[in-house]
């Protein structure tokens, strides 16, 4: 069960002939999510090979750089003739630039469009896993982060054991491994911890949108398995970076270090490193080994893990 993230534009600001603009794919089970929608993020879609079968759509901010590609994308859509909802979330007061982009052109939409608008804490529950919303530091403009939030999986079944004791294979199994006891016809009681394992911790995916460093993106991206944050700027342009309420790559590899976050991809680059991202690379990785900077289309797989969960 292959959690995939698939990059569609890592461009700060402006596309380059090497980098679209912000935009990125989550597949989890066949279902996709999609996280902002820079300009021509639709054609990146057909380009990468992500679904045009999705039903929600996050926004970071509100910045044109991360919301023009709705237009493209909403006319895209009705020209294949979709029926089905499509939900848009967005921090608060996102709703009506949102709309402006819509009703762009002037045409109707063939399907259903929901905007819901978020709060910093806000936790959305989908099944087995969540999406949890974060305040980020964007300057004046209200931002979030989110996070990708697996629930724990049960702990391993041991079925030659429960052979060994003589317990029938089928339902009593079934029974066993989500956490029932159960009597068998001699009278003894086979307790869940003696055939089952302890539980598995989830995945765990954290993206940050446009950002400064902050606390509340360490918080939320402890132990994550990959933080994806934004490097607009090398250290050249630190003070650049503060002025903008943006990041550099040393600083976002300063907050996957303070996280305990295990892999690092850095996206949202500069034009001016779009090219050749190496220096942003280089210096990212003195401080957080483990780092990668984001091209278009580049894919990460995150399988499941055996770990056991952590305890309370």
């Amino acid at each position: 069960m292959p959690l995939l993230v698939r990059f569609l534009g890592t461009a700060a600001s402006r596309p380059t002939v090497e980098r679209g603009v912000a935009s990125l794919a989550i597949i989890r089970e066949g279902q996709t999510l999609l996280f902002d929608c820079g300009e021509g993020t639709q054609r990146q879609m057909m380009r990468y090979g992500v679904s045009f079968a999705f039903e929600d759509l996050f926004f970071t901010h509100t910045h044109s750089d991360h919301v023009l590609g709705l237009t493209g994308l909403i006319r895209t859509l009705v020209l294949q003739g979709r029926t089905e909802r499509l939900r848009l979330w967005a921090p608060r007061g996102a709703g009506k630039t949102l709309r402006q982009c819509i009703s762009l052109g002037g045409e109707r939409t063939t399907f259903p469009v929901d905007i819901t608008e978020l709060e910093a804490g806000a936790t959305l529950q989908r099944g087995d896993y969540r999406i949890e919303c974060f305040a980020v530091d964007h300057g004046p403009s209200t931002s979030l982060g989110y996070a990708l939030v697996e629930e724990e999986r049960k702990g391993r079944f041991n079925p030659d054991l429960a052979r060994e004791l003589g317990i029938p294979e089928g339902p009593l199994w079934g029974r066993i491994h989500r956490g029932e006891a159960i009597t068998l016809e001699d009278g003894r009681v086979i307790e869940p911890s003696v055939l089952v394992g302890e539980r598995r911790r989830g995945r765990r995916i954290v993206l940050t949108g446009d950002s400064r460093p902050c606390q509340a993106t360490i918080d939320a991206s402890h132990d994550a398995d990959l933080l994806i944050h934004e490097a607009t700027f090398a250290d050249e342009e630190a003070t650049r970076a503060v002025e903008t309420g943006h990041s550099t790559a040393r600083e976002a590899a300063q907050v996957a270090l303070a996280a305990g976050a295990r892999r690092l991809v850095l996206t949202h680059i500069s034009a001016r490193y779009s090219l050749n991202a190496k220096e942003l690379e280089r210096e990212a990785r003195q401080v957080f080994r483990n780092t990668t900077i984001a091209k278009d289309g580049l894919e990460i797989e995150l399988d499941l893990t055996e770990e056991l969960a952590t305890k309370a």
